[in-house]
């Protein structure tokens, strides 16, 4: 990084808010220099962690704005640094000016993610956390949000921390047969050592098998509608949108390829897919639609089957219906407006899959439909109790060399082999356990991480 010679060495200085016209900005600074800047435009240095409203003079003299300014005396700022955030009104020119004028007083602007890069080398945050940020930035679900801010709180590290622990412990009693080796590993040692690493290993393994909910979260579930031809799939994703997305019609066929958008359902965010209708004599076009339509099918988290209740069941194609579970599929008996009072639906139902009533037109049913889309979607989460243990594909990369390691040393364990080779495989596991908290030294991976952030966080 770069940095300015002067009293105000290496102080940073950013738009914290989205770049536009509003009602208010949030330029941030951080570093050594934030007192004898907030003394120099202020007049005076404002309160520690005191909102105070002052004139911001340039370094000229002009009376820019009236702002609101908060001063965070290090080390107990977001930073760990002094730092100073000032908030004028949202008018891009005085935004410019303002950070034009911090740069001609000796700041520097900042890099993407610098504020929460310095955050993580003072201490403040874990490497888990400081992804955690970026995390609760973006998410699009209320479980994407619940599971990022809980990340943040720093459960991911305390997690880690316990396995470490229990690690350190199995690796100190081995490494003392290392330093005094008149004797092996008696049996009853043996024993302790092993349930502590399989206790580690369980708990790795445990991590490892929230990588997929992770990417759920993230990315959103891959959901895809499914159905015979003008079942109404095409409507059900307009009615989903609040807007007209597909062409409807009511000559069949009218979908021959997918179209894919981003929804809310629920507390849940969904990838969701319109495909092709399931026609079993479709013509030459239809066909490649078809067979994209079975590759999402066999790709999909969930599965919202659409059957026109007022027409028989249609034959669905094998590699569909083996597809069809009571975990990831809902039943959507479409055109229920269409039903007499009093009758049933004309098509029956896979059996033990969950059914919704519903009609496309009037949106009757479409709060039943969430809430079975929900319990579905809940129960992607592989552990109930540790929702805030959410990996990411940096941890599992992690978790898995650290799972090999466990593995490697339990073998060794359980084969009498020696004791170095059990105690080596011990050191890896716990580097690689440490990679995720960023107890390690690799400033290439820390760049290519705080490049994803945004300038100002």
């Amino acid at each position: 990084m770069s940095s300015t010679s002067g009293p105000t060495i290496d102080t940073i200085a950013a738009l914290a808010t989205p770049a536009g016209t509003a009602a208010l900005a949030v330029v941030r600074l951080s570093g050594g220099g934030c007192a004898r800047l907030a003394a120099s435009i202020f007049g005076s240095p404002p309160p520690p962690r005191v909102a105070c409203h002052r004139h911001y003079r340039t370094l000229d003299g002009v009376a820019l704005d009236d702002v609101v300014t908060i001063y965070f005396p290090g080390p107990g700022s977001y930073t760990g640094e002094d730092s100073l955030e000032i908030s004028p009104h949202g008018n891009p020119l005085i935004v410019e000016r303002m950070l034009a004028d911090l740069v001609a007083r000796g700041c520097r602007l900042a890099e993407p993610g610098e504020f929460t890069r310095r955050a993580f080398f003072n201490g403040r945050l874990d490497l888990a956390q400081a992804e955690a940020v970026i995390d609760v930035i973006h998410a699009q679900s209320e479980r994407a949000l619940a599971v990022a801010q809980r990340q943040l709180q720093g459960a991911l590290g305390k997690h880690l921390n316990a396995l470490s622990d229990e690690l350190l412990q199995a690796l100190a009693r081995i490494e003392a047969y290392i330093d005094f080796p008149e004797e092996d590993l008696p049996a009853e040692d043996r024993t302790e050592v092993g349930s502590r690493l399989h206790n580690v290993l369980r708990g790795t393994q445990a991590l490892l098998a929230t990588r997929a909910y992770g990417e759920q979260l993230r990315e959103g579930i891959r959901t895809v509608i499914l159905g015979a031809p003008n079942a109404g799939k095409s409507s059900l994703l307009n009615r989903l949108l609040g807007r007209d997305r597909a062409l409807v019609s009511a000559q069949p066929g009218t979908t021959r390829d997918y179209l894919e958008e981003r929804i809310q359902l629920g507390p849940h965010s969904l990838r969701i897919v319109d495909t092709a209708g399931l026609n079993p004599a479709p013509a030459e076009l239809e066909r490649q639609g078809i067979a994209h339509t079975l590759s999402w099918a066999a790709e999909a988290d969930l599965v919202l089957l659409v059957i026109d209740a007022t027409a028989p069941s249609p034959a669905l194609p094998p590699a569909v219906t083996a597809r069809l579970t009571a975990a990831n599929t809902v039943v959507v008996f479409n055109k229920v407006d269409l039903l007499a009072p009093g009758f049933e639906a004309v098509a029956d139902a896979p059996t033990g899959l969950a059914v919704v009533r519903l009609s496309t037109v009037t949106g009757a049913g479409l709060a039943d439909l969430a809430t079975e889309v929900t319990r579905l979607a809940d129960g992607f989460r592989p552990d109930r109790d540790a929702e805030g243990l959410v990996v990411n594909a940096r941890h599992a990369d992690a978790l898995t060399r650290a799972a090999g390691g466990l593995e490697r040393a339990l073998a060794h364990l359980t084969d009498a082999g020696p004791t170095e080779l059990l105690a080596s495989d011990l050191r890896s596991t716990l580097e690689a356990l440490g990679e995720i908290a960023g107890k390690f030294d690799n400033e290439a991976m820390l760049d290519r991480l705080f490049a994803t952030f945004c300038i100002g966080k």
